[in-house]
């Protein structure tokens, strides 16, 4: 009997973790599908750069609500309300950003980036209880499917002229979703909480942990704002929206993918500190690429190459932001985190601001350069602190 047992509980984690996974791959096209999409936005409603940029301040807002409000519901009901309610949002986002107004696509925006901002705390921390680390690692690699996937979906989509149906079928594909986890076993849920009190003298200083928050701040930003943009600029430099050109955001998130996977063997090797100076000369060395380039097929290497920088920083961040902290992130993470998703509002819309006040894109992706640059100099503020 207890062998029965011991199996059914490990086939009821297998198909949680299976369907978390799905989930995730799923959540990975709403993330960067402004990106691909913008060109078309921008045409139809004949928007500035300024305007276009706000599609990404709505979606990574919202997000940040998104975040808050799960934060509450988890610790209320649990894992499964969160999960559901944001497949449902991100549906029906989805479903609506094809909209015939521009209102309508932003609000269709606003709603699967809350959807989506409620759905991923609760994954990461169901999968954590049910796979441990080695399952979040597995969800990252889920989510980059799922942004890989989504230019060449969305240039066939539009060659092909069944971007509605493209829409609808990734809004159901949500909503089984959402039926799914209403039936989903989880893990057992832990609310054991430490009497002892935080070791507050070992948490870093106020400023060491503004320059944390920033560096969350920063690179969200960059990321955004280089995978968001990848598409409109390979557009003005190809002349028009040939198929190539509206899947440049693909190679930015395969280099982000493909670099994640090799993460591992590099850290182990190199550490940390290393990796990560690393990255941040080959993102800056793509940007500059793209800054540079006279050729579709330059740009695209040099989205790449970004990609490939990007991939290791953020992880290398949060691994640094536990470390440092111990108990104290759990109290600070909210915040950290939240800087994160308002970094990603913020830069991309900057970006689109400077492009319409100069008449020019090249000049608004100065801003994730600068980024890089900022990011550089933090790194150096941690080092004279001797923290890294």
């Amino acid at each position: 009997m207890a062998t029965i047992s011991v199996a059914t509980r490990t086939s009821k984690r297998t198909g949680l973790l299976i369907l978390l996974a799905a989930g995730f791959v799923l959540v990975g096209v709403p993330t960067v599908i402004v990106g691909p999409i913008l060109p078309l936005f921008i045409s139809r409603w004949s928007l500035s750069d300024a305007q276009a940029g706000f599609f990404f301040t709505v979606q990574f807002a919202a997000s940040v609500l998104g975040v808050w409000i799960t934060t509450a519901i988890t610790s209320w009901r649990g894992y499964r309300p969160g999960l559901v309610i944001g497949y449902v949002l991100t549906g029906a986002g989805l479903a609506l950003l094809n909209a015939p107004t521009h209102s309508l696509a932003l609000a269709g925006t606003a709603t699967f980036g809350l959807g989506y901002g409620i759905v991923v705390p609760p994954t990461n921390l169901a999968a954590a209880e049910a796979g441990g680390a080695g399952m979040v690692s597995l969800l990252n690699f889920a989510w980059g499917i799922g942004a890989v996937a989504c230019s060449p979906l969305v240039m066939l989509a539009l060659r092909h002229q069944f971007l509605p149906a493209f829409l609808l079928a990734l809004a159901f594909c949500a909503l089984a979703l959402a039926a799914s986890f209403l039936f989903a076993p989880f893990p057992p849920e832990h609310h054991a909480v430490s009497d002892a009190p935080a070791d507050r003298s070992a948490t870093p200083a106020l400023a060491i942990t503004i320059a944390i928050a920033a560096l969350f701040f920063i690179y969200v930003g960059t990321e955004t704002s280089i995978g968001g943009w990848a598409a409109a600029d390979a557009k003005r430099l190809a002349g028009s929206a040939t198929s190539l050109a509206i899947m440049t955001p693909m190679f930015f998130y395969a280099g982000l993918m493909i670099a994640r996977g090799l993460a591992p063997l590099a850290l182990s090797r190199f550490g940390e500190l290393r990796v990560v100076l690393t990255a941040l000369g080959l993102a800056i060395l793509g940007v500059m690429l793209v800054l540079a380039a006279s050729s579709l097929r330059t740009a695209i290497g040099g989205f790449a190459i970004a990609g490939l920088g990007c991939a290791s920083i953020y992880p290398i961040y949060i691994s640094w932001f536990s470390k440092w902290y111990g108990a104290a992130a759990r109290r600070l993470g909210g915040v950290v985190f939240s800087m994160a998703s308002f970094g990603g509002s913020a830069m991309p819309w900057l970006v689109g601001a400077l492009s319409t006040k100069a008449g020019s894109l090249r000049v608004g992706l100065l801003v994730p350069l600068a980024g890089c640059f900022v990011m550089l100099a933090l790194l150096a503020l941690f080092r004279r602190q001797r923290l890294v």
